[in-house]
């Protein structure tokens, strides 16, 4: 079967050859006079399946026992998604063959085979990771649609190894959000691809959905999966993770391999998991990484005690580097009670300071610029069925289909690092890139040593950057849900490869906090206000980020 035909979601046919107005299927007024009810089923239809909010364990557990089979759990995740994603837009497109690949996972089963906690096990994976099946690996955009990838990512292989379910490609940030600042659409559209939509938070559908794992982000909260896949290069799994009450960790850079992974840059990306319990995060990440590891026996009641918790104390004021949304500052207390319930595991608090983020935000944008044009030329090489080799081809690209890629904002960033040539050799890039990389690396370790720290936290959307720059774990953590209904995250990071004490400590937090609940789809969705770039497709000027970087 072509690529093109029979992969897509039936009631989203359309979108990746027209403009995104805000809806799919459904009509926009419907959708924003609130009346979801009688359009959808509310979440709480689903409260029969015996899937929903079920760790990986507890599935398997079911599975096992012959209640549920991985058949009947994967079409309950269809039937969920098809229901569910005109209003959230999490998933691009389900593969074909789930319920397939499902049912030879089921006879194996019954022949006595099981391959490991991730049998039969159905997985949103986000759409700049290679599959080589009947599902298109895009980003997001319409330049490579159609495209052959040369194989799975080493990440999906893994997974399919473990018998894990590809069950679809989660929608994201067009190109990782690397194209644009978004200023003018931000907070709104930084979830947004030409081929998937805008996202929209499964909590609250006025606020963000943060970026670029968006879609991921919002499948595994609303229960549109078992547990999800995706990527960051400066927040882009820890954002979603925290506003959509989920964990989510980014790993040590090089734990998991980039190969078949769309980049950014080799220098700061990597998959994470992106999942309802610390237990499924330690489970996924165990099967991604290389060499492959079992954290399940670190999943015990008091890691915390004895431990040392540095208050990164910068980031606690939350003008210093939060999201800017208005109400993100009310998440401050929630890690505030947080660190009091840490103490009252037998943890010790004491303040800290990881240094001064706008020491080296700046080198790191610069870096990232060389980087991107290189290495999105190397990756596009590799592709079979698509004419797009370099970024210029990116650019016109998008000039030449203007109002569908282009009707929220622009290509700034694209325009700006076609400029950056030069990678890896020129001294402008080799001194960028090592004081950012060293300036991150020396802030968090110095914190570390300085007061004999097992962890450091922040707030809230706030200290991607840190961790990120330095390629060193960051685990956002639910710890509430606002009267608002929007929930509030923590960030919790340390050194290099310590990705077992996050997950032991972040355990022993999750059994006390029980901060995780089900997503209501609360409040209206916003109409993004067009942008207005695709009458003259000049360059609009140099990109201004915001603080707490989405990519």
């Amino acid at each position: 079967m072509d690529k093109q035909s029979s992969n897509r979601l039936e009631f989203d046919h359309s979108i990746t050859r027209r403009k995104f107005v805000g809806t799919t299927a459904l009509s926009s007024a419907a959708l924003l006079s609130g009346g979801l009810a009688s359009l959808l089923r509310a979440p709480s239809a689903f409260a029969d399946e015996p899937f929903i909010e079920a760790t990986i364990p507890q599935l398997q557990a079911m599975m096992a026992s012959g209640q549920l089979t991985s058949r009947q759990l994967t079409q309950g995740y269809i039937r969920r998604t098809q229901s569910l994603n005109p209003t959230l837009h999490a998933v691009i497109e389900v593969n074909p063959n789930a319920v397939a690949i499902a049912t030879a996972l089921d006879n194996e089963r019954r022949a006595g085979h099981v391959r490991g906690p991730l049998h039969g096990i159905p997985l949103l994976v986000k759409d700049n990771i290679a599959t080589d099946d009947q599902m298109q690996t895009t980003a997001g955009s319409l330049a490579i649609y159609g495209n052959h990838v040369p194989g799975d990512a080493v990440i999906i292989q893994q997974l399919r190894a473990a018998g894990a379910i590809i069950l679809g490609k989660s929608n994201l940030g067009e190109w990782a959000n690397f194209r644009d600042d978004e200023a003018e659409t931000y907070p709104l559209a930084v979830g947004w691809s030409a081929r998937g939509g805008s996202t929209n938070n499964a909590y609250d559908l006025s606020y963000t959905s943060w970026g670029s794992s968006s879609g991921s982000g919002a499948g595994a909260a609303a229960n549109l999966c078992a547990a999800a896949v995706g990527t960051e290069t400066d927040g882009s799994i820890t954002g979603p993770s925290a506003v959509e009450n989920i964990f989510g960790l980014k790993p040590t850079l090089g734990l998991i391999s980039q190969d078949g992974i769309v980049p950014i840059s080799h220098q700061q990306d990597t998959a994470g998991p992106m999942a309802r319990s610390v237990t499924d995060v330690a489970i996924l990440l165990g099967i991604m990484q290389s060499p492959q590891t079992d954290y399940t026996p670190l999943l015990q009641r008091g890691a915390l005690q004895g431990k040392r918790i540095g208050r990164d104390v910068r980031f606690f004021d939350y003008s210093y580097y939060g999201s800017g949304i208005p109400g993100d500052e009310l998440t401050v207390a929630f890690a505030n009670n947080a660190l009091s319930v840490m103490q009252s595991l037998g943890a010790t608090i004491v303040d800290t300071d990881t240094g001064d983020v706008f020491a080296y935000n700046g080198d790191e944008f610069t870096a990232l610029l060389y980087e991107f044009r290189a290495q999105i030329a190397d990756y596009l090489a590799t592709l079979t069925h698509t004419n797009m080799r370099t970024l210029a081809d990116l650019i016109a690209f998008n000039d030449a289909h203007c109002t569908q890629e282009m009707p929220y904002y622009d290509q700034d960033v694209f325009l700006l690092a076609e400029q950056f040539v030069g990678y890896p050799n020129d001294p402008n890039y080799i001194a960028a890139r090592t004081h950012a990389t060293n300036t991150a690396q020396a802030g968090i370790d110095d914190a570390l040593a300085a007061q004999n720290l097992d962890a450091i936290v922040a707030p809230h959307l706030t200290n991607s950057t840190g961790p990120a720059v330095a390629g060193y774990p960051n685990f956002s953590i639910p710890v509430g849900i606002r009267s608002s209904g929007r929930p509030a995250g923590m960030l919790m990071y340390s050194t290099a490869f310590h990705e077992a004490q996050l997950i032991a400590m972040a355990y022993d937090l999750e059994q006390a906090l029980n901060a995780r609940q089900q997503p209501q789809l609360l409040g209206a969705i916003q109409p993004i206000p067009n942008g207005g770039f695709c009458a003259g497709h000049q360059n609009h000027g140099q990109p201004h980020l915001p603080h707490g970087k989405i990519f």
